[in-house]
């Protein structure tokens, strides 16, 4: 059985970024190319191949990125809760103007559904991505991880939607090619 791990106990969590895109893009070669493919959308708007190394229990708090990302898994497995932006209100984001806005106040691998009832309606997806699996995460998708062992992913970011924007305003968030 899986489960988060304490602050304090000790563990470990590598990032590794490609930016210039020398070193990963030889070894993870989907993220390659000039032309939009199903992994690029929006090659010349790429952010380059970040590669993750994280070990059991460690997690990522739920929270949306502003940009389509496509999550390939290397090694081991990560529990993915993905949901539509429309469910910005059962999240409970704090706002942009907050240094962790765009993350939801909620613990999900432990919520608290008397101090966030709303939670308890959130529709999401749960996936389970596993060694030679890719995950498409839409812009502006809400999203929750959790190392399920000792695992390695690599993704890339493939510029932006308003796809889901009209959703975020419902809770606050004015974003995307227009706001910038």
């Amino acid at each position: 059985k899986s489960r988060t791990i304490s602050a304090e106990e000790e563990h470990y969590y590598f990032r590794v970024s490609d930016s210039d895109h020398t070193v990963v893009r030889q070894d993870v070669t989907i993220f390659n190319g000039k032309k939009p493919t199903l992994f690029m959308k929006e090659p010349e708007r790429s952010r380059g191949v970040h590669c993750r190394f994280g070990m059991r229990g460690v997690i990522s708090e739920a929270h949306f990125d502003a940009s389509r990302n496509m999550v390939g898994l290397v090694a081991g497995t990560r529990r993915w809760i993905l949901a539509h932006p429309r469910e910005c209100l059962h999240s409970y984001l704090l706002p942009t103007g907050h240094p962790s806005g765009r993350h939801s106040q909620v613990d999900w691998s432990a919520p608290d559904l008397e101090k966030y009832p709303k939670f308890a309606q959130m529709m999401g997806h749960e996936v389970l991505l596993t060694p030679g699996e890719v995950l498409n995460v839409p812009a502006w998708w809400i999203h929750f991880i959790e190392n399920l062992d000792i695992n390695t992913q690599c993704n890339s970011r493939s510029g932006d939607s308003d796809v889901g924007l009209e959703d975020l305003a419902e809770c606050g968030f004015y974003m995307g090619r227009a706001g910038k």
